[in-house]
């Protein structure tokens, strides 16, 4: 298969996607193999958010408009113009897949695809039940794809590489296993924010879907902010009404009261709107409800504190001239060339050849 017929299907899989991007899925004419697989595709968006609590129809329309536009024929082009991709035998990769967010393996998964490569996927029980489908909708669009995909609910064997996303804990596991082979093994990273105090309304509103998309569950959330000494909390909680509507779900609202509840007991300080949390604390992993927040008089230690921290924080959320910072609002839109943990997966799968 030639790499005009890869990016040709997963072309075809953004516009399918594209479909179910809002709460009413809109049928397209053009779209192909539609008949076929439109229907099911909105039973299996029923069976994913009642198989897993936190995968709601808004969660679940925001990642697929977003994998809709990322997977333009342009977008894909852009991206792998920067490297050369030779046709050559294809190298079995085992890839590890997280659940915390719908579809969080996808990016390892179109790596090793549009590499030419073979996957050999081992799903989280937390999120198997869109991936799959989209691989046959993949492979109805381009038969070749068949003897490229697997799925396996076993022990991992017969592959020549691994990508593995797990927390801290499982990394260790995972680097115990798999030395051997050449590896990409992720821990838990964080998402921050350095806020100035002169933020406007609307940026801190973006601010707001930095820290809750996803309930605040992926990699690329702001769980830990900065603010600057005398910073007026009431601008940030401001901003923060925007997204007041998760207190409609029962399980974040429960996290919500046994964080607080735990936290008042233990005589802790904190700032409280009735649905998030303000914790101060040097940590980066803060707990489902819960922001940690430090307070700073100089915002350039902020900046050696976070370039020495950069193995524990995914993204910098701010506008005060960090390095690699990205705008407010922009945590949950990575482009395809932003690759977690800041390694290249595709220059990794190049290698294998």
């Amino acid at each position: 298969m030639q790499l005009h017929q890869r990016i040709n299907a997963f072309s075809a899989l953004g516009k399918f996607l594209g479909q179910f991007a809002s709460e009413t899925p809109v049928k397209k004419e053009d779209v192909l193999n539609n008949d076929a697989f439109f229907s099911e595709m909105q039973q299996k968006i029923h069976t994913a958010k009642h198989h897993n609590g936190w995968f709601t129809e808004d969660n679940l329309h925001f990642t697929f408009k977003s994998w809709a536009e990322a997977l333009t024929e342009n977008n894909i082009n852009k991206w792998i113009s920067n490297y050369t991709i030779p046709e050559t035998e294809p190298k079995t990769v085992a890839i590890i897949m997280a659940g915390n967010i719908p579809l969080v393996g996808f990016h390892d998964f179109l790596s090793v695809l549009i590499t030419g490569n073979k996957v050999l996927a081992k799903l989280s029980s937390n999120d198997k039940q869109l991936l799959p489908f989209l691989a046959e909708y993949l492979i109805s669009v381009e038969p070749e794809f068949k003897n490229l995909i697997e799925f396996t609910e076993g022990r991992l064997t017969s592959f020549d590489a691994v990508i593995a996303t797990g927390s801290d804990n499982t990394a260790r596991y995972f680097n115990y296993y798999f030395s051997k082979y050449p590896n990409i093994i992720r821990k838990n990273r964080n998402s921050v924010a350095v806020l100035t105090g002169n933020e406007s309304k609307e940026e801190m509103e973006l601010l707001a879907n930095d820290m809750f998309r996803y309930f605040g569950l992926g990699c690329r959330n702001v769980s830990k902010i900065y603010l600057p000494e005398a910073y007026d909390y009431d601008k940030f909680f401001n901003g923060m009404f925007s997204w007041k509507h998760v207190i409609n779900n029962h399980k974040y609202i429960n996290n919500y009261d046994y964080n607080k509840a735990v936290y008042l007991m233990s005589n802790i300080n904190l700032l409280d709107n009735e649905y998030l949390l303000l914790k101060e604390d040097t940590g980066y992993s803060s707990p489902i409800s819960v922001t940690f927040y430090e307070t700073y008089s100089n915002l350039e230690a902020i900046k050696k504190k976070l370039k020495a921290d950069e193995d524990k924080i995914q993204a910098i959320v701010s506008n005060s001239g960090i390095d690699n910072e990205i705008s407010f609002g922009e945590a949950q839109h990575p482009e395809l060339w932003d690759y977690a943990d800041g390694v290249d997966t595709v220059a990794f799968l190049l290698k294998l050849s």
